[in-house]
């Protein structure tokens, strides 16, 4: 069993307060406000977080049902755009929307597709969100 950490601290109120992120591993740390997150301020945020981890695990596991299947990749590059809207009075995400490119020789379009659908659907944050928001994959087999 894999067990991953993180922290954050915040302090002060939602609107004039701040905080402040790590993860257990030190790699990486962070601050986040009110208008980094509603605001479009300069700064991360929470979905922008979960964005990152959805995009990175989408390419591992892509990464690992083609090497199964016999067509290791060359690269596999995903954007995840993680939005939150309004909906009955509090604030939700309600979609993921992830680009997958792909570097793959000896696979065509369809094959690609059909294996970044299969990762979507299998890789741990996926599962994640399934049933929770909506999940929109656009795959696409670079040359």
């Amino acid at each position: 069993m894999t067990v991953s950490t993180s922290s954050a601290m915040w302090q002060g109120g939602l609107k004039s307060g701040g905080g402040t992120f790590q993860a257990g591993s030190g790699a990486f740390h962070g601050s986040y406000s009110f208008p980094t997150r509603f605001e479009s301020a300069k700064g991360t945020n929470p979905e922008e977080l979960l964005a990152a981890a959805h995009a990175a695990c989408l390419s591992m596991a892509l990464a690992a049902g083609l090497e199964k299947a016999g067509t290791p990749p060359q690269s596999i590059t995903t954007t995840a755009a993680c939005t939150m809207e309004m909906v009955g009075g509090g604030f939700r995400i309600t979609t993921m929307k992830l680009m997958v490119r792909g570097r793959v020789a000896g696979l065509d379009q369809g094959a690609f597709g059909m294996a970044a659908e299969a990762a979507k659907e299998g890789c741990p944050v996926s599962t994640l969100f399934k049933g929770n928001i909506k999940m929109e994959l656009d795959a696409l087999l670079l040359e």
